[in-house]
């Protein structure tokens, strides 16, 4: 290499010096012209717009090709070629031009190699893998990929490399872009989220998960305790609420790891031990009469104020609540009131009392919304704004679909669900209404966002 850069150095100086030689001899031609010649002076003129114009010419020429993408090397072969056009993202088939991302969990043999086996048979299909977990078991070994592929690469064909190089139980599913951060980055976010807000737990637990059903169930009706509760049972964990009942986490298409069920439960030890905790935000807004009125966040505290509130409203309105006897309405607000079972907005006046209370309880993938509003506010527009705020509630909860339960001649509550503006689904059984909204499939504007209602 330094003999072929030494011989291109020698040709290059010996070029220089002979063109520095005939540009001597030209300068003294052009000079005895012009001095002793007719014409000297239109010769000079004519030598200086010629070197005036190869000047020009010289700095476009040099322009131009300094910016040009360069063109292929004859002298590097087809390998080098190749190369350089993977590094091109502009060309047709680059990744950045046109990639898909990918989950891929499999389990190997605990055995030297089978990780290398499963890397070497994506690498051939052109998959960049981007993050690796590996869940230790007793049968073997979980690795879970996330994963960048071609777009030309199918699920099949990943699946099909996969069993090959000896993977086995193999689940792949699509990802984005949300799933590039990595997972000690995401589990902090959640702890975060869990810390602020004790409602946020079911909630955290299903963005770790993905696609899963969580169920709270109270101490009272929850099933009995399997021996050696907290458990992991394949596709279902179980774990203890803090207040005494029960979480259950379902995911029948992928069974849980034992790192997953570590993860969960570190979330409801941290629960556990900050306690009951509801953010203290309120918004001021202003009904269309004028009135001024306070929305937030209610909580456990919040019980004395909410039994007046029963005490105030009228056996009718009780019962269109509560869907039974009126004297069973008090017992319920405790386990309403807890945060931990998802999310209760109230209408605060000036006075300090509350005139309307609205739940947002998760129900597995779903969550049923219920609003009671003191008989003097009704018709002022409070069912409205709550039902709003408990929709962008559960839309940035994850949660697709809210339902709300009542009775069939509550015409008030099927009004209010249609002004939501999303498609709706009626259910009628015994005289019982069960209206149903589809957050995620909206006609025009995409569901509201709790941000967007905040005055």
């Amino acid at each position: 290499m330094d003999h072929l850069s030494k011989h291109h150095r020698w040709r290059r100086e010996a070029v220089e010096l002979s063109a520095l030689f005939l540009a001597v001899a030209t300068a003294d031609l052009v000079a005895d012209i012009v001095v002793h010649g007719h014409d000297g002076p239109v010769l000079l003129a004519t030598s200086a717009a010629a070197l005036l114009a190869a000047a020009l010419f010289h700095g476009w020429w040099t322009h131009r090709h300094t910016h040009a993408p360069p063109g292929p090397d004859p002298s590097a072969g087809p390998a080098a070629e190749a190369t350089r056009a993977e590094t091109d993202t502009t060309a047709p088939g680059h990744p950045a031009a046109g990639f898909s991302l990918w989950r891929i969990r499999t389990t190997v043999a605990d055995s030297p190699g089978s990780l290398a086996a499963v890397c070497a048979a994506l690498a051939r299909l052109e998959v960049n893998i981007i993050s690796l977990q590996t869940h230790p078991l007793s049968t073997g070994t979980v690795d879970e990929f996330l994963v960048r592929a071609p777009s030309g690469v199918p699920r099949p064909a990943l699946a099909g490399a996969l069993a090959a190089a000896g993977g086995r139980d193999t689940w792949i599913d699509r990802a984005d872009t949300h799933d590039l951060v990595d997972v000690p980055t995401t589990i902090l976010g959640l702890a975060t989220r869990t810390a602020l807000d004790a409602s946020e737990l079911p909630v955290a637990l299903r963005q770790l998960f993905g696609s899963c059903t969580i169920r709270s169930l109270p101490a009272a009706t929850g099933p009995a305790r399997p021996a050696g509760f907290p458990a992991l049972d394949g596709d279902v964990m179980r774990l203890q609420d803090p207040s005494g009942g029960l979480i259950e986490v379902s995911r029948p298409h992928l069974p849980f790891t034992p790192t997953e069920f570590a993860r969960a439960r570190a979330l409801v030890e941290l629960d556990a031990v900050l306690g009951p905790r509801v953010p203290d935000h309120r918004d001021v807004v202003t009904l269309a009469a004028g009135n001024e009125i306070t929305v937030r966040r209610a909580g456990p505290d919040d019980h004395r104020a909410a039994l007046e509130l029963h005490h105030r409203c009228s056996p009718e309105t009780l019962r269109r609540r509560y869907h039974g006897p009126v004297d069973d309405a008090d017992r319920y607000l405790g386990h309403l009131l807890e945060p931990r079972h998802g999310q209760t907005l109230t209408v605060e006046l000036a006075d300090g009392r509350l005139a309307a209370l609205a739940h947002l309880m998760w129900d597995g993938d779903s969550a049923e919304v219920a609003m009671l509003v003191e008989d003097a506010w009704q018709r002022r527009g409070l069912g409205l704004e709550l039902l709003r705020r408990l929709a962008a509630l559960a839309a940035e909860a994850g949660v697709d679909t809210v339902y709300a339960v009542t009775q069939a001649s509550n015409s008030a509550m099927v009004a209010v669900m249609r002004r939501l503006e999303v498609p709706l689904d009626y259910q009628v059984e015994d005289g019982t209404l069960v209206v149903t909204a589809h957050l995620a499939r909206t006609t025009g504007q995409p569901a509201p966002r709790m941000a967007d209602l905040q005055g």
